[in-house]
C-alpha cells in the first residue's frame, strides 16, 4: 500500500481527541454500554490479533537478543512493562486526587503530575501513530482492524483523562495527544525501525491497552456494564476469527 493510506486512520484518531469528550450521551453513571462495549472490542483485538502476531515476531526478538531464561521472552516482558507503567501512573493520579480533595476540597491532580500523565500518553500515542504507518506494509484488513480497535480505545482514554484532569485536558492535554499521534506517524517517513523494535513497541502498546481498558471498567463506582463489555469482546472476536 502507498504511505498515504494510513493518514485516514490518523485523522480519525485525531478527531476522536478533538470531539470524543463532547459525546455527552457516553458520560455519566452507570457507565455507558457503548464505552463498556468499546473496551471489550479493544481487549479482544489485543488477545486474538495482536498477541498472536507478537508470538510470531518473538523469533526476530530472540535472534536480536541472544540469551537464556527471561531474555528469551522480551515480547512478553515488554507487554508486562506497558501494563505496569500505566498501572503505576493511574495509582499515582488516584492517590493525588484524594490528597487534593482532602487539602483543597477539589479532586484534581497537581499541574506537574498532569504533565507527567499526559506526557506518558503522548509517548503512547506516538507509538500507536508509528504502528499505523508500519501497518501499510501489510494487508488493508490488518490496518483497518487495528484502526477500529484503537479508535474505540481512544474514546475510552479520552473519557478517563477528562475525568482526571477536567479543564486542563480540554485546554492542553488533547492537543498534545493529537500532536504526538501525528508526530509518531510522520516519524515513519524519516526513521525505519527494525522489525524487532516494531514488535517490542507493539507489545508495550498491547500491555498498555489491557490496563487502560480494565482500569476504566473495574472501579465499582463506575457501575460498568459487564454484559456490554462481554458482548463487544465476543462480537469483535468473531469478526477477527472469521478473517
Amino acid at each position: 500500500m502507498e504511505h498515504y493510506v494510513s493518514i485516514w486512520p490518523v485523522l480519525l484518531l485525531a478527531l476522536i481527541h478533538f470531539y470524543g469528550t463532547r459525546l455527552r450521551f457516553l458520560a455519566g453513571v452507570p457507565r455507558s454500554v457503548w464505552l463498556s462495549g468499546a473496551g471489550g472490542v479493544s481487549v479482544a483485538y489485543v488477545f486474538l490479533h495482536l498477541f498472536p502476531e507478537l508470538n510470531e515476531g518473538q523469533e526476530h526478538v530472540e535472534q536480536a537478543f541472544v540469551g537464556e531464561g527471561f531474555l528469551r521472552h522480551h515480547v512478553y516482558i515488554m507487554a508486562l512493562i506497558g501494563l505496569s507503567v500505566f498501572y503505576g501512573l493511574e495509582r499515582k493520579i488516584v492517590i493525588a486526587k484524594k490528597e487534593e480533595q482532602e487539602k483543597k476540597g477539589e479532586a484534581k491532580p497537581p499541574a506537574g503530575l498532569f504533565w507527567v500523565h499526559i506526557g506518558s500518553f503522548g509517548i503512547y500515542n506516538a507509538l500507536i501513530g508509528y504502528i499505523l504507518f508500519t501497518r501499510e506494509e501489510g494487508p488493508l484488513t490488518q490496518l483497518m482492524l487495528f484502526s477500529i480497535a484503537m479508535a474505540l480505545h481512544f474514546i475510552l482514554n479520552d473519557f478517563g483523562l477528562q475525568e482526571h484532569h477536567q479543564e486542563r485536558y480540554r485546554k492542553y492535554g488533547r492537543w498534545l495527544l493529537v500532536l504526538a499521534l501525528v508526530a509518531g506517524w510522520s516519524t515513519g517517513y524519516v526513521v525505519e525501525l527494525s522489525h524487532t523494535l516494531v514488535v517490542l513497541v507493539l507489545s508495550f502498546v498491547g500491555g498498555g491497552v489491557i490496563l487502560n481498558v480494565l482500569k476504566e471498567e473495574l472501579p465499582e463506582e463506575r457501575k460498568s456494564r459487564y454484559w456490554a463489555f462481554a458482548l463487544g469482546a465476543f462480537l469483535y472476536a468473531m469478526l477477527l476469527l472469521s478473517l
